[in-house]
């Protein structure tokens, strides 16, 4: 009973932002202020997961709130859950963030107060820090949705049928598209 009381509270939180989107659709601040107060903290953290600096992730999701501001009208509910669609846009701007700023990805302001005496050895760093930097460069090589779908299939943990969603493709296109990628990824990262 408690799940179906649960269930029923999410199925109305989820017609309640489905129809602030809709508000904001039309233009409605106050509707897009609710909006926000009801969904910025699960696009926080699904930004600060990609960012993982405070300050980047704050103009990340300005530029999000933006987006959605004059992208509500593109909103289906037919094709997902309100949610899904306000955490993919996130998603992209952070995930688009660190494309265009690929220095910010390897150094942040605040990662020197969060070094502990446990911290591994500067040559275990320098290392682990190539590599990072020669996948990326890897990843980089593929086609731009190639990309966007390795990383969201493997950085933010998307399913393949998010990714068929997301990518308008059938989900066995999306398989092949992911097999392809990883092995072209593994050619690139074979000495």
């Amino acid at each position: 009973m408690h799940s179906d009381r649960q269930q029923t509270a999410h199925l109305q939180s989820t017609a309640e932002v489905t129809d602030m989107i809709r508000r904001v659709a039309q233009q409605d601040r106050e509707a897009f202020g609710r909006l926000y107060e009801a969904t910025a903290p699960k696009l926080m953290a699904t930004v600060l997961r990609i960012l993982k600096d405070r300050s980047w992730a704050d103009d990340v999701m300005h530029d999000t709130y933006v987006k959605i501001w004059h992208k509500a009208d593109q909103f289906d509910a037919k094709l997902s859950s309100p949610i899904t669609w306000l955490a993919a846009i996130a998603r992209h701007g952070a995930i688009d963030e660190l494309r265009r700023h690929p220095a910010r990805r390897e150094s942040s302001g605040d990662e020197i107060d969060d070094i502990a005496d446990s911290a591994p050895a500067a040559h275990d760093q320098i290392a682990d820090h190539q590599t990072v930097k020669h996948l990326n460069h890897c990843i980089d090589q593929l086609e731009k949705d190639r990309q966007d779908m390795v990383r969201l299939a493997y950085l933010n943990g998307w399913s393949r049928d998010q990714l068929a969603l997301h990518f308008d493709q059938p989900i066995n296109t999306v398989k092949t598209w992911l097999h392809r990628a990883l092995k072209q990824i593994k050619r690139c990262l074979e000495p």
